[in-house]
């Protein structure tokens, strides 16, 4: 399905009182700030809507999130100050404020950034073929989206430490074994399944699921914040370096990266 310039990035339907946002960018779904604030924009109105009782997280195309089209300048927008937060980030923040419960359908890739969008989700419906990748270090800059806080949260700090290391690219049936994944299913029934789960938890009093939650990520949001805060300096010196040019031309050439020794 191609995209023309009119076209929704973010869509919004219901299925009862689940809401499903729906990521309209194939086939890879490359992210931007706009796009990313058109979710944080769909959260913000669900939250408030009385409908809602949770959320499925989707995408069009074969991709759930490939991550920032680094062939896109804007990919990497160059800061006032070298403290400056990446402005993608604040919308990231707007996200885990979210209030509702979030299941994300990965029926596809979810690479760097689009794996931080993927963990912005309470839980992760995926499929064998999907794979999963924080390819961050393999560029040659920090990791970021909140990577740093969320993917620790869920895999343990060893873990985390060897996918943020190695950028290594895992399947599903990986990301079930190791906790980042909650459910596997055939990936034509990921987004039906993602449904089913939401549809699950609308059954319990919403007044007590949000309550629930909140109490579960008491002070994560604030943690979050303070993640991408840490990142955005680091990412801001690394955007400068060499390493940095050499892992996107290596990425673009499909090579292994050929970083110097200092």
């Amino acid at each position: 399905m191609s995209q023309t310039d009119d076209t929704p990035v973010v869509g919004v339907d219901f299925d009862g009182h689940v809401a499903l946002v729906e990521i309209r960018r194939p086939p890879h779904n490359y992210f931007d700030i706009p796009m990313i604030q058109g979710i944080a924009d769909a959260f913000e109105s669900l939250d408030a809507d009385a409908r809602c009782r949770a959320i499925v997280l989707c995408a069009q195309g074969s991709a759930f999130c490939a991550g920032a089209n680094f062939a896109n300048r804007d990919a990497t927008p160059p800061q006032k100050s070298p403290r400056a937060v990446n402005p993608l980030y604040f919308e990231a923040i707007r996200l885990v404020s979210c209030a509702k419960p979030v299941v994300a359908a990965v029926h596809g890739p979810a690479i760097g950034g689009g794996m931080g969008l993927a963990l912005v989700a309470d839980f992760r419906v995926t499929c064998a073929e999907a794979r999963f990748s924080v390819n961050f270090n393999r560029l040659g800059f920090h990791p970021g989206f909140g990577l740093s806080c969320t993917l620790p949260r869920l895999v343990g700090q060893q873990q985390a430490g060897l996918l943020l290391y190695t950028g290594r690219r895992i399947g599903g049936e990986e990301a079930l074994r190791i906790g980042l994944a909650d459910e596997l299913a055939p990936q034509d029934q990921v987004r039906t399944r993602a449904i089913q789960l939401a549809a699950e938890i609308a059954t319990s009093s919403p007044i007590a699921v949000q309550s629930t939650r909140a109490t579960l990520r008491a002070g994560f949001v604030e943690q979050f914040r303070l993640a991408v805060a840490h990142e955005s300096i680091e990412q801001n010196a690394h955007f400068k370096t060499e390493d940095f040019k050499e892992g996107v031309k290596a990425m673009a050439e499909r090579r292994p990266p050929q970083f110097l020794v200092r």
